[in-house]
């Protein structure tokens, strides 16, 4: 697995997963959407700590910023 995320991309589904959370601890979503938020909230969460989004590379998107051969 080629990593396909950049910093930006991992710290805005941390965030997201974040809010989920919170939004569940406190009672404000609930239910089968709870459930689904929740997973999605994991998928978030387990894609930014291994940098890589299987749905970024079938449309060959890479938010990782690219270095220059100089360097």
């Amino acid at each position: 697995m080629k990593k396909n995320m950049g910093s930006a991309d991992r710290v805005i589904r941390l965030l997201i997963a974040v809010i989920i959370g919170f939004l569940y601890y406190t009672g404000a979503i609930s239910g089968t959407l709870a459930i689904v938020l929740l997973v999605l909230a994991g998928i978030f969460i387990l894609t930014s700590f291994i940098s890589f989004c299987p749905l970024y590379a079938p449309f060959g998107i890479s938010t990782c910023k690219v270095k220059s051969k100089d360097q």
